[in-house]
């Protein structure tokens, strides 16, 4: 992805660092944020510096790396790389691809050292980015001139090293020379598709709108929607699919108006381990992102407000889980399957 036609991943590994785009501070502001041990990279993915499944991925196995680097020289240089592997894995609950570049690289580092631990972990966010792309590729033919697509949350290239997921199908698509609308669903409380889909879609020059997310389906029933993409944070072995929360609704609806609904999302993002939607952990998170909202004024000072009534309670489920029956295909970087156990299992022989 460029930036002012400079060419960014969302986050990278140079020497003892890792270096993300502070999702924050957008689309105000565009600055890289430095974690210069694990404990910062665990509060980046914590406070969602950076966010997003392969994102989310690849700062895990960054920072797991961090922790055998700085076992080099700690006390507790044997138990360090343990300790710290549980302090990450709590960071963001739900991701699935967080616990499998976890253990990739906390395997790579205890059976063969600290360089294979930080080999493992730039090795799978080079994957990440390969990973983006073949999606794209595969999921592009989906769109057609003319068409209006609807996307929830950020499964851009924010939420990737590079490319991403949904949104790199509709990034890909562009590039192939198509002509269609997008419209990105604002994802309250954090905002990710009013304030990060909608940069990128600004960015990248593609005819979009803001939408929110409770006129979902009065579009759909308008006519308005042709096809709907949106990313996972787990999938479940029988197709059921963890994603930021709104986007059960949206699969209901569509359903419901008969309008094809696709999850796009890596193998990493599969949990074989999990039967079905019912056992994917769910992240509850702070009420106050439910209470508060943070923008700049007319000169660009950025102020945080409080948009509820004083004295209220909120809760804050960051997921909700769209049971594969809702489900028309998954995109993967390996093409795109049905919902079905079966068909999710043979995916995983495939070369």
């Amino acid at each position: 992805m460029k930036v002012n036609n400079i060419p960014y991943l969302t986050i990278r590994m140079e020497g003892a660092s890792v270096f993300m785009v502070e999702q924050n501070k957008l689309p105000f502001e565009f600055s890289i944020f430095e974690a210069k041990n694990y404990r910062e990279t665990c509060r980046a993915i914590k406070t969602m510096i950076t966010r997003g499944a392969g994102a989310i991925g690849a700062a895990g196995g960054f920072a797991m790396a961090q922790a055998f680097l700085e076992a080099e020289h700690h006390a507790e240089k044997t138990s360090l790389p343990e300790k710290a592997k549980e302090e990450i894995r709590q960071t963001r609950p739900t991701a699935q691809n967080l616990f499998y570049a976890i253990q990739r690289v906390y395997d790579a580092g205890k059976n063969r050292g600290v360089e294979a631990a930080l080999q493992e972990a730039q090795k799978i966010a080079e994957e990440n980015i390969e990973e983006g792309r073949t999606i794209g590729i595969y999921g592009r033919k989906l769109i057609k001139n003319g068409m209006k697509v609807m996307t929830h949350c950020n499964a851009g290239w924010l939420g990737f090293v590079d490319y991403g997921t949904a949104v790199a199908v509709i990034h890909l698509a562009k590039a192939e020379g198509k002509e269609f609308f997008v419209w990105a669903d604002e994802t309250r409380p954090r905002s990710q598709g009013a304030r990060l889909t909608a940069w990128e879609l600004v960015n990248a020059g593609i005819a979009h709108a803001i939408v929110p997310d409770n006129a979902g389906a009065w579009l759909m029933e308008k006519g308005e929607v042709d096809l709907i993409i949106v990313g996972a944070d787990r999938i479940a072995a029988n197709g059921d699919t963890a994603n930021k929360i709104g986007t059960y609704e949206k699969a209901i609806v569509a359903k419901h108006f008969n309008i094809p609904f696709y999850v796009a999302a890596p193998r990493s993002t599969f949990d074989m381990t999990c039967p079905n939607g019912s056992f994917i952990p769910i992240e509850q998170r702070s009420e106050d992102e439910v209470h508060y909202q943070t923008g700049p004024d007319a000169v660009g000072t950025m102020h945080t407000i409080r948009v509820t009534a004083p004295g209220s309670k909120a809760i804050n489920p960051a997921f909700d889980v769209t049971p594969a029956a809702l489900i028309t295909g998954i995109i993967t970087e390996k093409g795109i399957v049905k919902p079905e156990t079966k068909a999710i299992e043979a995916l995983f022989h495939r070369k």
